[in-house]
């Protein structure tokens, strides 16, 4: 995982940031130099790939939109071929989660961009956006609502300031129902009417939880939206928002047209996904009842930004996250350190022989060691992959899709039988470093069993080729038979993965 760019090298400012955004509908980067711990923007670009529209009824991923994203992101990488890998971060959105070869996207994408990429979940998506909004915009009292149209979903956020209460990502995007109910650009009041019905059935899951809690302010972001605004503006349909009164005008005209290639109103560009969008965000006032909404310069791609800024300055909501977990499943935290000062210890020893050094296997590591036990919460038999599945299935702010995954196989790999063959779910160039790590964890909880106070004697990890050497003071293993046992169980456990643990 170094990275290996000769281009990627200290002369490079490490106040530059670059975030791209692999939405379903368009590609998005922006570049911005943190100063003073501010975020300024440098540089911008966007392209439309239409990623979506080359999934078929199978969700495999086409060659074709598969081509039009990578000749799109080997224009990105020279814009920031000088910046090094961890000032640069990049997500997949919707159709990357929906696509079953998004893998083989993915591995494409890399060799170009020479940076991992993360398919992050849809609620992670909405918080992101939401992100992005509120660093956006000036600061305002009570809930604010906050809707983003994509290419292939629809998120909608609930919050105050900077914390958002209520997070939802709906499948329901402008590519996704252009495709379904406009797919040769004919506009008719019956398939318009059907993608409003199938909008407000998405809605459904939401509108009554959401229109409970209720908000003082509505703002919606990114391509579409800015479109319809724009539109209604240019028609002299409003000043500066949209407006029920003005959003309704604006469908009435739309409906007067036979084909999208008629539609004046908007961008070349947007012409084809205009009247689906027109048509989600017409449900989502109907259902939601919404009277006026604000628009934002600032969505994904500007949350992923602020996100990095915030972890440059050590503000991590991935370790809020773990936390909350922690609370959440009364986690033992005396244990949780415990095994995490053990873990990193060995991670120190070994981290040059075995290509430890990224500081993620650091962060991976102490993350796994403070949630490995989380599913006692649910009961202790099997309580390893009850932990996996919580890991796995939860919402977990911070986390990408990956990230779960990988925590998820930490935990449920650290006792008993080693499932090696789960690690084969990984990328290739995940799986070596994902299964080492979980051999420290598994040593570390293995040493802390007894779940005792008493600090353990200094162990010294070597490792040889497939031999893994650890070694105790004199006499102290003799001193403790349990460990002694666990460790020679151990031996049997390692040895499936080829790998000898010899014990003195």
């Amino acid at each position: 995982m170094n990275d290996t760019r000769p281009s990627a090298t200290a002369a490079a400012s490490p106040s530059l940031l670059a975030a791209i955004d692999l939405g379903s509908n368009s590609f998005h980067m922006v570049v911005a130099q943190l100063v003073d711990g501010e975020v300024k923007l440098q540089d911008v670009m966007s392209e439309k790939v239409q990623l979506a529209a080359g999934l078929n009824a199978d969700k495999v991923l086409s060659e074709e939109a598969q081509q039009r994203g990578l000749e799109c992101l080997a224009r990105f990488a020279q814009r920031v071929s000088d910046l090094p890998r961890r000032s640069i971060r990049i997500v997949g959105t919707n159709a990357l989660r929906e696509a079953v070869n998004s893998r083989e996207f993915l591995k494409r994408a890399e060799a170009i961009l020479h940076t991992p990429l993360e398919i992050i979940p849809g609620r992670e998506e909405a918080r992101l956006i939401y992100l992005g909004v509120c660093q956006t915009r000036p600061p305002e009292d009570g809930l604010r609502l906050v809707i983003d149209i994509g290419g292939g979903s629809t998120e909608l956020v609930l919050g105050e300031k900077f914390q958002p209460r209520a997070l939802e990502s709906l499948e329901m995007g402008c590519v996704s129902f252009t495709q379904r109910y406009f797919p040769d650009g004919k506009i008719t009041k019956a398939s318009f009417q059907k993608a409003v019905y199938a909008a407000l059935r998405e809605l459904m899951s939401i509108q009554k939880r959401y229109r409970r809690i209720g908000w003082s302010n509505c703002v919606g972001s990114s391509g579409t939206i800015k479109a319809i605004r724009n539109a209604c503006i240019s028609l002299g349909l409003t000043e500066e928002h949209i407006t029920a009164r003005a959003l309704d005008q604006l469908r009435q005209r739309i409906l007067s047209y036979g084909h999208v290639d008629e539609i004046t109103e908007v961008k070349a560009e947007r012409r084809a996904v205009l009247p689906a969008g027109l048509a989600i965000l017409s449900a989502a006032f109907d259902s939601l009842g919404i009277r006026v909404m604000a628009c934002s310069d600032g969505a994904l791609r500007e949350g992923l930004l602020f996100e990095m800024a915030g972890r440059l300055q050590h503000e991590d909501i991935r370790e809020h996250s773990i936390s909350k977990l922690m609370r959440q499943y009364h986690v033992d935290r005396h244990q949780a350190e415990r095994v995490e000062r053990s873990a990193l210890h060995a991670l120190a020893q070994l981290r040059d022989s075995w290509g430890l050094d990224d500081p993620q296997h650091t962060q991976m590591l102490r993350w796994a060691a403070h949630t490995h036990e989380i599913g006692r919460a649910i009961s202790h038999a099997q309580y390893h992959k009850h932990s996996a599945y919580l890991l796995q299935n939860s919402d977990i702010s911070g986390f990408t899709n990956l990230d779960r995954q990988q925590l998820a196989l930490l935990a449920r790999s650290h006792r008993r039988k080693f499932p090696k063959e789960d690690f084969k779910q990984l990328p290739e160039s995940r799986q070596q470093a994902c299964r080492r790590l979980a051999i420290l964890l598994r040593l570390a909880s293995l040493l802390h069993r007894n779940r005792s106070r008493i600090k353990l004697p200094s162990m010294q990890l070597q490792v040889d080729g497939k031999e893994l050497q650890l070694s105790f003071p004199k006499g102290w293993l003799a001193q403790h038979p349990l460990t002694q046992a666990d460790l020679e169980q151990e031996a049997e456990f390692l040895k499936a993965l080829g790998l000898k643990l010899q014990v003195n």
